[in-house]
């Protein structure tokens, strides 16, 4: 007797739960696919009554990762906007947090991927693709919660920065992460330093008076 639809959907999601911790632990060319499955809890031979490929597999992987980390920048984007700092130094303070360093299962898709996508074929490329527009869209949002809607000018400049942003903090959380067990305090050190040159760096300058500027040039 064969399993029912909802059973093989559930067999599914936990083949993809077991394969996006490990990959994240591991990368994706670290993983086999029996041991894989054994942690999914079935056998290798069950894998092809759902994936074609491993590919496939990572394909889904990093689309499912990418759609949860999308659902929480719009969560993120609901909050309240803090008191006492920005929304911006906010994520920072998360985001280059030794909590969410170590949390390399549950952390920033983006981050926990990165080192696997240039490798990987076009789909999972183009799914990774989807999710790191994404984050920069969720940064750009965050740099300018609180200013007046922006012009398209201003605009890109705020999305330029966030993209430059992004990859500073990346950079940090990445080499935090490559050190963390070798040298614990240089880890710590890289989050520090990360977090108070972003912080500093994310302080938008007004735009430029136009009116303010004609004036000057008549005098």
């Amino acid at each position: 007797m064969g399993v029912s639809k909802q059973q093989a959907e559930e067999n599914r999601r936990s083949i993809v739960d077991a394969a996006t911790k490990l990959f994240r632990e591991r990368g994706v060319d670290g993983v086999g696919l029996a041991e894989l499955m054994k942690h999914a809890g079935f056998t290798q031979g069950g894998f092809y009554n759902h994936f074609k490929s491993k590919n496939a597999l990572v394909t889904k992987v990093i689309e499912t990762a990418m759609a949860e980390t999308a659902a929480e920048f719009r969560e993120i984007l609901s909050r309240p906007a803090p008191v006492d700092t920005t929304c911006f130094e906010r994520q920072v303070d998360y985001y280059l947090s030794e909590g969410h360093r170590d949390d390399i299962e549950c952390g920033c898709a983006v981050a926990g991927f990165v080192c696997d996508v240039a490798r990987l074929g076009e789909e999972a490329q183009s799914r990774f693709t989807i999710g790191l527009n994404a984050a920069f869209t969720f940064l750009t949002e965050l740099v300018a919660v609180g200013a007046p809607p922006a012009k398209l000018k201003e605009r890109r400049r705020l999305r330029e920065q966030a993209i430059s942003l992004y990859c500073q903090m990346m950079g940090a959380l990445l080499l935090s992460r490559s050190v963390r067990i070798a040298d614990g305090a240089l880890a710590n050190e890289i989050l520090v330093v990360g977090r108070k040159a972003l912080i500093g760096s994310s302080k938008l300058k007004p735009p430029k008076d136009p009116e303010r500027k004609r004036k000057h040039q008549r005098r």
